[in-house]
């Protein structure tokens, strides 16, 4: 395998369906843009640039992984005839493409391991084990596949050496909740602050660390004495963060407390809306179900790589298709987070109708992007859909009409909510990844008895976009977070 070898197969799985309608030239701009940003997201090579066997030596290492102001630096050197056992435990959305690349550079030379992926993925490993969990709401099966982890790490030693995997989506996927928790307690508290009342996932995840076993460090601290190497399917950041201010990546130590979990889900007005067990435990904040701190974490044997290297959140092969297709790339929003997807819809198609009407801000024909998380706030309502979803469908109102403007969002991880829903008819609809929109869709969900203003008012945005050929269908990988496009095509100029 050459260092420059890229992925082959498309990732957007339903292209034909996509072009059959609407603006065909916009869609299929707008789908070799988020086609380039998704297979730009593959961590599978760069872990194996990062992790290879060279002769009687596995080597680990690469500048451009690790994070900055990190006191170990260079590649570190395993001799073979010095490594007794070698596993891989690790949970994520698309953490299989991290194990992948291992299992393929370790070969026979890998005793197994386990890891954690999102419910709906297909298993691609032969040597580690998987268990398919709940996201965002953990389930059985994340403890399940957690016990199991640790049950694998029983008698571990200085000889052995350990790689683990985490990157988005581990905050549920690794759960296993501490004594007096209950599973269902946990889905309680995610859905009441989460779902119901919009929390912040850096509000969160505090609440969630100190109501488990394996959060927060805690796993590593089941692996050591073995030596680590933690491999983040995320950009590395710096050390000093991962060190003290993290409470997302839980290979790693953790930098808040009890009172730091009480007083976020008073800020979010739920304190009074979780389970009676869930504000026990955190009122008791016993020091024995604290989270692992950097002082203790430094004294293990590790190190820590990123294995999406440094770089400008929005992908750079998006903005290179979108110039080969001749349009201006334009990073209209960097860690577009924290907001409303309904809300920023709204907002991205009011600028392309500025630009597609007046030339302003920028001249067409360009291409506008935007990259973050956005939230979904759905209160008691219990449609299905996603942010992306629901981001493109509230756009969709507003550029109807339009012969120039097309839009596009997906979540890089290939699901973006809930799927595989029967709706009246029992007619059978995948889980969506996104969606793209243009000036007829709203005409055409018109055309299908479709009510585009009633379904965002119940957040029910999967069946309008499958119903017009609008939904994305997209093979799963890890998240790089959600990728959004706007293509102006052309001007209508007023006077």
């Amino acid at each position: 395998m050459s260092a420059g070898e890229q992925p082959i197969e498309p990732r957007i799985q339903n292209v034909d369906a996509l072009l059959s309608t609407g603006n065909v030239r916009g869609r299929r701009a707008v789908l070799e843009m988020l086609e380039a940003g998704l297979q730009d997201g593959d961590p599978y090579w760069n872990t194996r640039r990062l992790v290879r066997i060279e002769g009687d030596s596995l080597v680990v290492g690469g500048s451009e992984f690790e994070p900055a102001g990190c006191p170990r630096t260079g590649a570190e050197v395993y001799e073979l005839s010095g490594i007794g056992r070698i596993y891989v435990f690790g949970a994520a959305k698309g953490v299989q493409r991290v194990a992948k690349a291992l299992e393929d550079a370790l070969g026979d030379r890998l005793t197994g391991g386990h890891v954690i992926e999102k419910k709906g993925h297909p298993v691609i490993l032969t040597r580690i084990e998987v268990t398919l969990g709940a996201h965002p709401s953990p389930d059985e099966d994340c403890a399940r596949g957690c016990r199991r982890i640790l049950e694998l790490a029983k008698g571990l030693t200085r000889r052995d050496l350990v790689f683990t995997i985490a990157g988005s989506g581990v905050s549920s996927l690794l759960t296993l909740p501490a004594p007096g928790i209950t599973m269902d307690d946990l889905r309680k508290t995610t859905y009441a602050t989460q779902i119901e009342r919009g929390m912040t996932t850096s509000d969160l995840n505090p609440v969630r660390c100190h109501l488990d076993m394996v959060k927060g460090g805690r796993i590593s601290r089941y692996l050591h004495p073995a030596r680590m190497v933690h491999i983040l399917s995320i950009q590395p950041g710096s050390y000093d963060q991962l060190m003290r201010r993290n409470s997302f990546i839980h290979t790693m130590p953790e930098g808040t407390t009890f009172a730091t979990a009480v007083a976020n889900l008073k800020k979010w007005d739920a304190w009074n809306v979780v389970p009676q067990s869930v504000r026990r435990h955190l009122e008791r904040a016993e020091p024995q179900h604290e989270t692992v701190k950097a002082e203790e974490f430094e004294r293990m044997d590790f190190r820590v790589f990123g294995v999406m290297p440094r770089r400008a959140s929005v992908s750079p092969a998006a903005l290179e298709k979108a110039r080969q297709l001749g349009f201006r790339p334009v990073v209209l929003a960097q860690g577009l987070s924290e907001i409303e997807a309904r809300d920023a819809g709204v907002y991205l198609a009011a600028v392309a109708r500025t630009v597609e009407r007046i030339g302003q801000p920028f001249e067409p024909p360009c291409a506008l992007f935007s990259n973050g998380e956005m939230v979904v706030t759905v209160g008691a309502e219990t449609g299905i859909g996603g942010r992306n979803q629901e981001f493109v469908l509230s756009a969709a109102r507003r550029i109807a009409g339009s012969p120039n403007i097309v839009i596009g969002s997906v979540d890089t991880d290939g699901t973006d909510g809930p799927g595989g829903q029967f709706v009246e008819g029992k007619w059978e609809i995948p889980t969506l990844a996104g969606g793209i929109v243009d000036g007829e869709t709203v005409a055409a969900a018109r055309a299908a008895g479709v009510n585009i203003d009633e379904e965002l008012k119940r957040h029910n945005t999967l069946e309008p976009l499958w119903r017009t050929n609008s939904g994305l269908v997209v093979s799963p990988n890890i998240s790089c977070l959600d990728l959004t496009v706007a293509v102006v095509m052309g001007a209508e100029r007023q006077p």
